[in-house]
């Protein structure tokens, strides 16, 4: 058993799929990307299983767009020639997982914004993790990562914030639902669900 599947073992029930998971993500690193063909390759007949559920938890995402590129719009299929990506934070997850067997998602946010560049690096990881206790469904609005960002002393850097936690990828804007957008009465974002497991 690798370090990864073990990581992959104390978040899923399932360890056959912790398997196949711990195998294409494997894969996927290498480059930051796999195609419908190499995970057919790598899991058989658990393709589709392994898609569905690395997609459910942002894990991978379909390269193929339909409105905006937002998660919401990326159209996840099982066919040949499609393609999926790693969300920036989720290669790092998986890359320090494979060294530690240990799945810690606030050590993976501290290296991508290292690697952005970012001085407010010492703060994101808690940023990130009071984000997500406040967080209804996996969303959380602009007003509500404002406020987080005041209370730490970072107003002049919430738009900095955002835009390094979008190309992280631990959020995604939120664009399908105007009705939850004008309740919220500001953007919505869709955290990453696999960095609050």
């Amino acid at each position: 058993m690798t370090n990864l599947e073990r990581a992959l073992k104390t978040i899923l029930e399932d360890a056959e799929l912790a398997a196949s998971l711990a195998a294409v993500l494997a894969y996927a690193c290498k480059t930051g990307r796999i195609s419908y063909n190499e995970v057919t390759k790598i899991v058989h007949d658990k393709c589709d299983e392994t898609l569905l559920f690395g997609n459910r938890w942002r894990l991978l995402i379909p390269t193929k767009v339909d409105k905006s590129s937002a998660w919401e719009d990326r159209m996840l299929q099982c066919n040949l020639g499609e393609s999926y990506v790693l969300p920036n934070v989720v290669l790092h997850l998986v890359q320090n997982a494979s060294r530690t067997g240990r799945w810690d998602p606030m050590v993976a946010i501290a290296e991508i914004f290292k690697e952005l560049g970012e001085e407010v690096l010492p703060q994101v990881p808690e940023l990130v993790a009071e984000l997500g206790e406040q967080a209804r469904d996996g969303q959380i609005s602009a007003v509500q990562i404002r406020e987080t960002c005041i209370r730490a002393g970072l107003r002049d850097k919430v738009d900095v914030l955002i835009a390094g936690l979008k190309a992280a990828g631990v959020m995604s804007p939120k664009l399908s639902s105007l009705a939850e957008v004008t309740r919220a009465g500001s953007p919505l974002y869709e955290l990453n669900p696999s960095l609050f497991i």
